[in-house]
């Protein structure tokens, strides 16, 4: 149906900047929202941005400031910029979407296989 691939991880240093970016191929008439989420080593997965239809952002509360999520709408694709990265914020990065199929309504949410952010000291 959907295939959501997320590419822009590597290994940066501490203070550093990555973007992120996710591609959402398949038939799609519209994506509804977009979201991006990051699990580190032994720890649950937890939202760090969402992109509503609507252009609403919402952030989890330790990106504020350093996170922006923004979309390319002609593209399917999603962004996200990161700055003054912390050790902490290694992770893998995923990127989900709820995407519109047809015009009856159908939808179909799903995520991708993760891209690898890691921060050095």
């Amino acid at each position: 149906q959907v295939q959501l691939v997320e590419s822009g991880g590597g290994l940066v240093q501490a203070g550093g900047s990555l973007r992120l970016s996710c591609a959402a191929s398949g038939s799609i008439i519209r994506i509804n929202e977009m979201a991006w989420y990051r699990q580190a080593p032994g720890k649950q997965r937890e939202e760090v941005a969402n992109l509503t239809r609507g252009s609403t952002t919402n952030y989890v509360d330790s990106v504020k400031g350093r996170f922006t999520i923004s979309s390319d709408n002609a593209k399917n694709t999603v962004y996200l910029h990161m700055n003054s990265l912390k050790p902490e914020d290694t992770a893998v990065y995923y990127c989900d979407a709820l995407v519109l199929l047809d015009p009856l309504g159908s939808t179909w949410y799903g995520w991708g296989q993760g891209t690898q952010v890691t921060v050095s000291s």
